[in-house]
């Protein structure tokens, strides 16, 4: 008998990021990291920035969000983000970049400093970084 899968698929408004059987996902949900098996009863939450991390054929893989939707619905999982990459597929070295301009504007202090886009700019860094780490 075969074990259970999940119909996984991560769409942004530009495209559809992936569309495959999974085993498990950990998904960053507004309210904190939600786990899903199969079987999980019927869900819609909203998503913040952070890295899904699943599993296929029992390798972990991960990908990096930046906000959106997830609904749980009869082993199938629709992920509506507003952006979203697969680590295996992130620039590194450009999210550190990244990272290290965003974490400099928010030490310049500037008078017309946009705090709260400053510090989510750091958090999509952060997220892609750690998405890209093995």
């Amino acid at each position: 008998m075969a074990e259970k899968s999940i119909l996984f698929e991560v769409v942004t408004p530009e495209k559809k990021i992936c569309s495959q059987d999974v085993d498990s996902l950990v998904v960053p949900a507004t309210q904190g990291y939600l786990g899903i098996l199969p079987d999980h009863a019927p869900l819609i939450t909203s998503l913040d920035i952070g890295v899904v991390k699943f599993t296929k054929d029992g390798k972990p893989k991960k990908m990096a969000v930046s906000g959106g939707f997830l609904e749980v619905k009869d082993n199938k999982v629709i992920i509506l983000a507003d952006t979203a990459e697969l680590g295996d597929q992130i620039d590194l070295a450009r999210a550190e970049d990244a990272k290290e301009r965003a974490r400099r504007r928010m030490e310049e202090h500037a008078a017309n400093l946009d705090v709260l886009r400053a510090e989510l700019a750091l958090k999509r860094a952060i997220s892609r970084i750690n998405a890209a780490q093995k």
